[in-house]
């Protein structure tokens, strides 16, 4: 620690917390690049040394979430998931509510086991299958799909990366270990409840998008995309803006590229040529119908022709950890790497004015892909894209599906009997599925969100320099007049309220990894038993319902289901506060508040 710092390096480390969570809310810049450039800073100014940060990366969480990671994705790829799925849809009756309410049901038992990203990553495309059977609109369905993904979380330790993070820095300011059942009855009540909500009242507020054309209150959804004028275009020789093209039709200019150079602030004065670039600005139909008519290459990356093999377009998500973020799209080469056009890319809450090449992808962002169907499976199983339109294009190796099954309710098992800590049981499992060959060892680390790992390690170790500095003992202090007037009740509903409204604006797993030990250390300086309050953390970090970047499984759901930002906080923000009061009346009466800290 620097010496001038003093007992300043506390408020420093306050100070540098406050900036570090507002840059997470703003999302410029990925946050796992956010928390590694905050962990540096720290170390320059002295508030973390580097023994520290060293000494956080031994907590057991980051392991174990790894691990978990990869055995959900043997799950996934033996086709366990969705042979379960498959089985649902077939033994219930045709009634569409009972078969919407299983399939709600088996996503929340799927959840408690599996990682639930790649739950819904897989049963995004299930779903929207299953709306068409149902002459639904997928977006009636999607959005449950993700709460329900969030509900099966708070059911058991092993559901959500988030309870795995709590429990380790729990564990790591010596609290007692949790059982991976021990929040069971807790999440079952917030399941059942929760799903209630969306058979009974969602319905009624959750909206109506079939297709990319359909219309609501803001108008179609749009996509950017790109238009070379070819060497036979009749469009050669004129100007774009006397063209009936922009006139007669909902499509907007955006730009024109000539030799790299963009020509946006002259367009009144352009005349087109042969290889000129157009960024356009439409609806998917005007997308395709201006590839039918021809006079323009829509979404190509040069001026060659297809394949020759069948073409055929297919929408797609980026997920997360995906390969085609943080880099400009031309940069991929999915031209020559996989014979895919990206031809047109569509952004929820956010502004895309530059031709596609430039374009850098987000998680949540939908692409509209051309290329035959075997090159557009390769690239999404390459690059971490959710293909929305077939679910059962994988080569599962359906015969070794008990042994992934198995695997992990062997994990499960000799947890609750605490055998072993969940970390080496997670190792174990990990063996098994590998050795087995649930999995390639390629596949297994590239099941890893890599990404995530990043910003939990990065965290961890600004955790350990919020106790080392004393900036948890400051906050303690600053509460001290609260503390002594308020009920233990009223400071679980502080803890969890402040927690919830955190994760709905920045990343949960760095909320959780903050919230944890001020939880744990308000409640003994309070002279109460800290694991009421850091169960409250838990729930608090995961239900979030109420925003489309609250969870990730709620980005995942944002394209597909052609949501608007206030559809998650009309839907979601009900959702918030029933989570909420069903949390804060059952946890006093599972874990005394005024038990023994």
């Amino acid at each position: 620690m620097i010496e001038w710092l003093g007992p300043n390096a506390g408020w420093l480390a306050l100070g540098l917390l406050g900036v570090l969570l507002a840059v997470f809310a703003s999302e410029r810049f990925p946050p796992e690049m956010v928390a590694i450039g905050a962990v540096a800073v720290f170390l320059v100014l002295g508030l973390l040394t580097t023994e520290s940060m060293i000494g956080a990366m031994a907590n057991s969480a980051p392991l174990t979430i790894a691990c978990m990671f990869v055995m959900s994705a043997a799950l996934v790829r033996t086709g366990a998931v969705l042979q379960v799925t498959q089985m649902v849809r077939r033994h219930v009756s045709g009634n569409r509510w009972a078969v919407i309410g299983s399939m709600l049901l088996m996503t929340v038992i799927v959840s408690a086991f599996m990682n639930n990203i790649p739950v819904v990553m897989m049963l995004i495309p299930v779903v929207i299958t299953l709306a068409r059977d149902l002459d639904m609109a997928p977006s009636r369905l999607l959005m449950p799909l993700s709460y329900c993904a969030i509900f099966g979380g708070t059911c058991t330790l092993i559901g959500t990366s988030t309870n795995l993070l709590v429990y380790g820095v729990a564990r790591g300011a010596g609290m007692e270990p949790f059982g991976i059942f021990e929040i069971s009855g807790l999440g079952a009540c917030i399941a059942v409840t929760g799903v209630l909500y969306l058979m009974i009242v969602a319905p009624r507020m959750l909206p109506e998008r079939k297709d990319f054309s359909a219309l609501s209150d803001l108008g179609p959804v749009r996509f950017i995309t790109d238009a070379i004028v070819p060497d036979d275009s009749p469009l050669i020789g004129r100007a774009p803006t006397a063209l009936g093209l922009f006139k007669s039709r909902d499509v907007r200019l955006l730009d024109v590229v000539r030799n790299s150079l963009t020509l946006r602030h002259e367009l009144d004065d352009v005349t087109l040529q042969a290889g000129d670039r157009l960024v356009l600005e439409s609806p998917m139909s005007e997308v395709l119908s201006l590839k039918r008519e021809g006079d323009l290459l829509i979404g190509s990356d040069d001026l060659e022709a297809l394949s020759e093999r069948k073409a055929i377009l297919v929408e797609a998500v980026v997920a997360p950890g995906s390969r085609l973020t943080g880099a400009p799209l031309k940069s991929y080469r999915l031209r020559r790497r996989f014979g895919v056009y990206v031809a047109a890319v569509h952004r929820h809450g956010g502004e895309i004015s530059e031709h596609l090449g430039r374009v850098r992808l987000n998680v949540g962002d939908s692409v509209l892909l051309e290329g035959a169907t075997e090159d557009i499976e390769r690239m999404s199983n390459d690059l971490g894209l959710v293909d929305l339109s077939s679910p059962t294009d994988l080569a599962y190796r359906r015969d070794r599906a008990p042994i992934a099954g198995l695997a992990l309710a062997g994990v499960v098992i000799l947890a609750a009997l605490n055998v072993m800590p969940i970390a080496g049981l997670a190792v174990i499992g990990v063996a098994v599925v590998l050795f087995s060959g649930c999995l390639d060892p390629e596949e297994a680390f590239d099941s890893i969100d890599w990404r995530i790992l990043a910003l939990i390690v990065s965290m961890l170790a600004i955790g350990a320099s919020l106790q080392n500095t004393g900036a948890i003992e400051l906050i303690v202090s600053a509460a001290g007049p609260l503390l002594a007037i308020a009920s233990p009740l009223a400071l679980l509903v502080a803890v969890y309220i402040t927690t919830s409204v955190l994760t709905e604006t920045v990343t949960n797993n760095a909320v959780a990894i903050v919230m944890t030990p001020v939880a744990i250390a308000l409640a003994t300086a309070a002279g109460l038993d800290p694991r009421p309050y850091v169960i409250a953390v838990m729930i608090g970090a995961s239900a979030a319902f109420a925003t489309p970047i609250g969870y990730q499984t709620n980005t995942l759901v944002y394209g597909p289901g052609h949501y608007r930002f206030t559809d998650f906080v009309k839907v979601g923000l009900p959702l918030n506060i029933i989570v909420m009061l069903v949390t804060v009346t059952l946890i006093p009466m599972i874990w005394p508040l005024e038990g023994q800290p």
